[in-house]
């Protein structure tokens, strides 16, 4: 039996097939921003090269080879440039205040905006500011108020970073329940538990933090080494942490002894003082699932770990600042200029772009962060590679040359730009 349409069918298939054409033509047209002729590292989606990449409502809309640059109510030229996503900073102190509280509601942490765009980053993690107690607070005032996204490592210790010595040793405010219990009620800005800065020789902070993040199915990221007498290195890879816990200040502590030449036992390194290699359970710990993250800050990277580990290819899994007031004026400077340092040890420049964006998004559980995606957020950042002869201080004081400096040029977040070091998004002035 043959099918006869009716002509009035056959008129609404023709005017809803011309609608259609005209919807997608029109989606085709409404690019907010078109980063043209830039350089895409995007390790997520295994992108190095020469792309576009069109920005829709704060959305990644495309990423493709030369797109039409008529198609964009802004083209931005970012022709040998490098176009990556945001930066993601996994440890940072953000829970700034005006109390004299070390890392918590304090002058020593840092209002995130000030200290982000300006180095590509979009994202960071507050290591541990804030305890279940004091969260309430830090949301309030930092997270709720900053156009950076600004994530948590919850503390184990329920004040949070108020103090070394008055707080952070108090076993008795380290309670894992009450801190799951918060972590999962404010899941959709705290990414891990944080255990730091505990001088006692005892495993129990260790294992209150892991239960903590056993409860709440979230990662425990472990500022270790200041135990007197010391803990060791090994147990707490082997046996205390779990697969997909996080080691920060990886390349800290070059010696045995102090610069006075006083025995220093307690500090513990990845790298032996006295062979230079790095020991042997290092490299099974990585192998088990441990997370070795950089964590620089003022007083945590030293070349004579950080140059060997990379000779012997024991890189970072993550990069991360330990931004606060005694890092962001000393060896750390910025985000940029870390990775810059990465670049002179021989790391590769993709290698340190998925260190910072797709790789520290796994760490965190957010795989949403950290790409170029079509349909993810568009947080974008793009960087200058300058060549020239450079130096870089690590945590010592000791300088080291480099060929590479990585610089800011552009910082998108959430499709606004935020960032822009010599104009390049603007409108050219034209004299009247």
């Amino acid at each position: 039996m043959k099918f006869k349409a009716s002509l009035p069918s056959i008129f609404f298939a023709i005017f809803t097939a011309l609608l259609l054409l005209l919807c997608v033509d029109a989606a085709a047209q409404r690019i907010d921003i078109l980063l043209k002729g830039g350089h895409v590292i995007d390790p997520k989606n295994k992108i190095n090269g020469k792309m576009d990449v069109a920005i829709t409502d704060g959305r990644i809309s495309r990423v493709a080879a030369d797109i039409p640059v008529g198609s964009a109510k802004k083209v931005i030229d970012v022709k040998g440039l490098y176009v990556t996503p945001g930066l993601i900073d996994i440890h940072g102190h953000v829970f700034h205040g005006t109390e004299n509280n070390y890392l918590s509601n304090s002058f020593d942490a840092l209002p995130p905006d000030g200290f982000t765009f300006r180095a590509g980053v979009t994202t960071i993690v507050d290591a541990g500011g804030a305890g279940w107690r004091s969260f309430p607070l830090f949301k309030q005032n930092v997270i709720d108020k900053s156009a950076t996204r600004v994530l948590a490592f919850l503390n184990i210790v329920g004040e949070g970073m108020k103090g070394i010595t008055a707080y952070e040793q108090n076993n008795t405010d380290m309670d894992p329940k009450l801190t799951a219990n918060v972590a999962i009620e404010n899941k959709q800005y705290i990414v891990g538990i944080k255990l730091a800065h505990f001088i006692g020789p005892d495993w129990t902070p260790t294992q209150k933090a892991v239960e903590a993040g056993t409860l709440a199915n979230i990662p425990v990221m472990v500022d270790f080494g200041k135990s007197d007498p010391p803990l060791s290195l090994e147990e707490l890879f082997m046996k205390q942490l779990r697969p997909g816990d996080i080691f920060t200040h990886m390349y800290r502590y070059d010696a045995e002894v102090d610069s006075s030449g006083k025995p220093i036992a307690h500090k513990q390194a990845i790298v032996d003082a006295k062979t230079k290699k790095v020991k042997p359970f290092v490299f099974e710990a990585r192998r088990r699932g441990i997370i070795f993250d950089v964590g620089h800050g003022g007083g945590s990277f030293m070349w004579s770990q950080a140059i060997p580990a990379m000779q012997q290819g024991f890189g970072p899994d993550v990069i991360s600042s330990d931004l606060h007031t005694g890092s962001m004026n000393s060896g750390f400077k910025d985000m940029a200029n870390l990775i810059s340092k990465m670049l002179s040890i021989g790391m590769s420049l993709p290698d340190a772009i998925a260190a910072t964006t797709s790789r520290a998004a796994s760490a965190i559980k957010r795989p949403e962060l950290g790409n170029l995606s079509v349909g993810a957020e568009a947080d974008v950042a793009v960087f200058n590679l300058r060549t020239g002869e450079f130096g870089f201080l690590d945590s010592d004081g000791i300088g080291y040359k480099g060929t590479k400096k990585l610089e800011a040029e552009l910082t998108i977040r959430n499709g606004r730009v935020v960032w822009d070091l010599n104009a390049i998004s603007a409108t050219p002035y034209k004299a009247p």
